[in-house]
């Protein structure tokens, strides 16, 4: 019988809720942002005694914690106190100044809105939100196509606090004057975590997500290693779940170095975001890397050109970066006779062991 102890029962699962590997789970403690929270805490706490409020500038590589941190601090401000709003708006998927005001309307209960005008979209939101003060919490700010709604709010909102997310700290310089005017923003940067904290994240993770004892420890390891190297947390949650997922397919009580090995070959298959919500830009640069797939960056721009493109040089580069970002493209260096380039792979084409 001694062969049959590893072997899982039928209806027996080692998952005890894999919620807790989704990259939005908020855990109630999130660790190794403490200091960042506070600084969080501070700008909203004026709102707290009846003044304006401060506003934040945020930025960092991907999967640092920004997103995770700033929404923990939101839900402790909605559990101590019911007389401030809080508005979170991801502008990956509402990137216009209409969407947004469409998205603020609706979460505040307003119906029969689509026809509206955004400026009476924004009277709307502006007779509410004078009521009581906001935080405003804006994540992906970098994809936004116009920034005529944080003009609006940063002029005609009386007490709130303003939030941005980013993850270029150059982004700002993008903004018009007349809102780096009037936003004034405390700069917050969020540095890559390092090993020792990947380890207790994942840990953190893993004992929310699994039964005890389930894992073999040179296996997590293993995606411990890998998601330092990629600097990246949430491509250990991925590996974690897929890991669990082949161990269950193969009756194993325990996730086991082979599984974690099996589960790296099906990190192509992984995108930070989902690709039918790239804009329109980013989609036609995608489709230009798949026609010129492992060719250098500047190839890829020339035949950009002909097609007409007006996108200047370094602002291409910028998009490529987010394509590399959202892991739909992988990028290389390489040494020739002409000085270094970048060579742009589709990222289905790069295996997670070749990073």
């Amino acid at each position: 019988m001694s062969l049959f102890k590893e072997m899982l029962k039928s209806g027996e699962s080692i998952f005890r809720d894999s919620v807790a590997l989704d990259y939005d789970f908020q855990p109630k403690l999130v660790k190794y942002r403490e200091n960042e929270q506070m600084r969080f805490a501070m700008v909203v706490r004026p709102l707290l005694q009846g003044h304006n409020g401060r506003n934040l500038f945020i930025y960092g590589p991907p999967g640092v914690g920004k997103t995770t941190a700033c929404k923990h601090v939101l839900r402790e401000l909605e559990e101590e106190t019911d007389e401030v709003h809080t508005v979170y708006i991801n502008c990956w998927k509402e990137n216009t100044t209409f969407k947004i005001f469409i998205r603020i309307c609706e979460d505040l209960g307003y119906k029969f809105i689509q026809s509206k005008k955004t400026s009476e979209l924004f009277g709307i939101i502006k007779q509410h939100f004078n009521k009581k003060p906001v935080v405003f919490i804006f994540d992906e700010m970098d994809k936004l196509e116009d920034h005529d709604f944080l003009y609006s709010i940063l002029e005609d909102i009386y007490r709130k606090s303003v939030i941005v997310l980013t993850n270029y700290q150059d982004y700002y310089s993008e903004l018009d004057e007349r809102i780096r005017s009037r936003f004034s923003p405390e700069f917050l940067p969020f540095r890559a975590y390092n090993e020792a904290e990947i380890v207790g994240i994942l840990k953190q993770r893993r004992d929310f997500a699994f039964v005890p004892d389930c894992w073999d420890e040179e296996a997590f390891t293993e995606i411990v290693e890998k998601c330092t190297e990629l600097q990246d947390v949430r491509v250990g949650l991925y590996l974690m779940r897929e890991a669990g997922i082949i161990a269950e397919e193969r009756s194993s009580r325990k996730v086991a170095l082979a599984h974690v090995a099996e589960a790296m070959k099906k990190v192509d298959e992984f995108h930070i975001k989902p690709k039918d919500g790239l804009d329109q830009e980013l989609q036609l640069i995608l489709d230009l890397v798949r026609d010129h797939n492992g060719k250098k960056i500047g190839d890829i721009y020339a035949a950009y050109a002909e097609m007409g493109g007006e996108m200047s040089y370094k602002s291409f580069q910028r998009r490529i970066t987010k394509l590399q970002e959202g892991r739909f493209i992988a990028l290389e260096k390489s040494a020739g006779k002409e000085g270094n380039t970048t060579i742009v792979n589709l990222a289905i084409d790069k295996k997670l062991s070749e990073f």
